[in-house]
């Protein structure tokens, strides 16, 4: 088991503001249609939203440059690196994935699903990816959990990762069921490693440590 530990962060109304105007900017002025299941066609707005909040709450946590625009901009594609970061001398391109769900307890056999088209693209930059967790609380605060990051190639090289075909039937935890509509990569929160911190990530108000349950 790779994840020791992840955190919880609390996200602000600024943070969500500033990802509100920047999807509602794509949505405006975008025109590629989105590869989305007929399933999820009315949830782009949501889908984005949750992917672009992802990214500016991991640009405000390790002090880089907010995204200046949300997926699916017309001026182009980012080639699978949302940011670029050094961590003990190894230059990291990080591609962050960012989940939406009801609760902040996680299992180690959680997964954090990745397309094969991402997995495979040969234009693709990404070195690693940054598995990031959003919930709201009791309060219906907006709560980020920072899971931690993969490196693509253990993927790639089949070391972590299940590859499910399209059209697979999954069934959840809680025993509802959905079906991939691509060739999709799960791999499991606990091959995931524990997420970079420092002193300063401890000291943000409302950060919480957490371990995933077995």
């Amino acid at each position: 088991m790779q994840n020791q530990f992840y955190f919880d962060i609390p996200v602000s109304d600024a943070q969500k503001k500033y990802t509100k105007d920047l999807v509602i900017h794509s949505l405006k002025h975008h025109p590629v249609a989105n590869i989305w299941d007929a399933q999820k066609k009315d949830k782009t707005e949501a889908l984005r939203l949750t992917g672009t909040l992802g990214e500016v709450v991991f640009a405000d946590l390790y002090g880089l440059p907010r995204p200046v625009r949300s997926f699916g901009h017309i001026e182009g594609q980012d080639y699978g690196k949302d940011f670029e970061i050094t961590a003990n001398g190894i230059l990291m391109n990080i591609d962050v994935k960012t989940m939406h769900r009801k609760s902040s307890v996680f299992y180690e056999n959680y997964v954090l699903n990745i397309p094969a088209r991402n997995i495979k693209r040969e234009d693709s930059i990404t070195d690693y990816y940054y598995c990031i967790s959003l919930h709201e609380n009791k309060r219906q605060e907006t709560i980020a959990s920072i899971i931690g990051y993969l490196k693509k190639k253990d993927v790639v090289d089949g070391k972590i990762g299940i590859l499910y075909k399209k059209d697979t039937k999954r069934i959840r935890k809680d025993g509802t069921s959905f079906t991939f509509f691509e060739d999709t990569y799960e791999v499991f929160f606990k091959d995931i490693k524990s997420p970079l911190i420092n002193q300063r990530i401890r000291n943000i108000e409302g950060f919480s440590l957490k371990k995933l349950k077995n």
